[in-house]
């Protein structure tokens, strides 16, 4: 469902052509100071109009409707919300019947028997990352000490970061479109959240970014690159009685627990699915395979507009385990 949290407690909800968009959170601690000026660094990462990115622009002007008084929490329930004001809803009327390839479209009309809120890909939009966003502004005030940072480290299988914005250019002037990795670090990240097997710190920390629209791979460390590295190898020494290690082919978690050494999380996006580019796929209306040629605004590359919300994805995470590492504790 749209729920995620045990002590930090989140539930999207909204369309990407309804009215608004938004987050509910509870179990966030009283006393946190909030205000509509705490977001707006993180709401201009995520914001479209760049290269690369979809014309589509939206304010995004936060409404904190509730849960905030006097410029902090209270302890209540917060909702915060945004409104959807440039829709464009009669272009993805032929989807229902010719729906786009890699995309919710299909999936959603089966699952949901065609009741669905298809405009604009409805609940499946990346509109309803500005509540993950936002959410993740608060875990980070929550983690006020933990140190986030992000970056592309691939994108369409280029390592180079100067030749990015040549690789964004060239796929669209194509009409095309390309994913990549983004990795996430986290330093002073306190040793000993998480638990063993169903809620290791790696299961949490995965589920809330698969959640992402787009996201296909997540990995920890090393990741996948440890198939080449034999035990004496791959194994981080420990160095010092705070448990720092030589290495951190672990990313900075064991057993499933934070063993105090920095995070490290690395995530593969896939290409946007709705590209320009004709493609020859099903229409379930004429029962042939037909060419669609997709309409609407869309990002070449939602990898960029993806980094601060996979980012929040991880804080989120971290902030409920803290927060449960806390109880445990008091």
């Amino acid at each position: 469902m749209n729920h995620f949290g045990r002590l930090f407690q989140m539930t999207l909800f909204g369309e990407s052509h309804g009215s608004s968009v938004g987050v509910v959170l509870d179990g966030i601690p009283a006393g946190l100071p909030l205000t509509e000026k705490d977001f707006q660094v993180d709401l201009l990462r995520r914001k479209s109009g760049g290269l690369g990115t979809t014309p589509r622009i939206e304010a995004d002007e936060i409404l904190l409707e509730t849960g905030i008084f006097e410029g902090k929490t209270t302890g209540a329930p917060i909702m915060i919300r945004f409104l959807n004001q440039n829709t464009r809803s009669k272009d993805y009327t032929q989807l229902l019947a010719h729906p786009r390839p890699s995309h919710a479209d299909y999936v959603a009309n089966v699952k949901y028997q065609g009741f669905q809120d298809y405009r604009g890909g409805g609940a499946f939009s990346g509109r309803l990352t500005l509540g993950l966003v936002s959410a993740g502004v608060i875990a980070k005030k929550i983690l006020n000490k933990y140190v986030f940072s992000t970056r592309i480290i691939n994108l369409g299988g280029n390592t180079v970061p100067s030749e990015f914005d040549k690789v964004i250019k060239d796929v669209v002037l194509e009409k095309d479109s390309i994913g990549g990795i983004v990795e996430i670090r986290v330093a002073n990240v306190l040793a000993g959240l998480g638990e063993p097997y169903f809620d290791s710190l790696e299961s949490t920390i995965s589920h809330l970014l698969f959640s992402v629209g787009g996201v296909k791979g997540v990995s920890f460390g090393a990741g996948f690159l440890g198939v080449t590295l034999k035990g004496s190898a791959f194994n981080d020494l420990i160095i010092d009685a705070s448990g720092k290690t030589k290495t951190n082919h672990n990313g900075g978690i064991n057993g499933g627990i934070s063993n105090g050494n920095e995070l490290i999380v690395s995530v593969f996006v896939k290409p946007t699915p709705s590209i320009g580019k004709p493609q020859q796929t099903f229409n379930f209306q004429s029962n042939q395979i037909e060419e669609l040629v997709i309409e609407g605004r869309h990002d070449a590359a939602i990898i960029l507009r993806a980094q601060v919300v996979l980012e929040a994805c991880v804080a989120i995470a971290l902030a409920d385990a803290y927060l449960i590492h806390k109880a445990y504790k008091d």
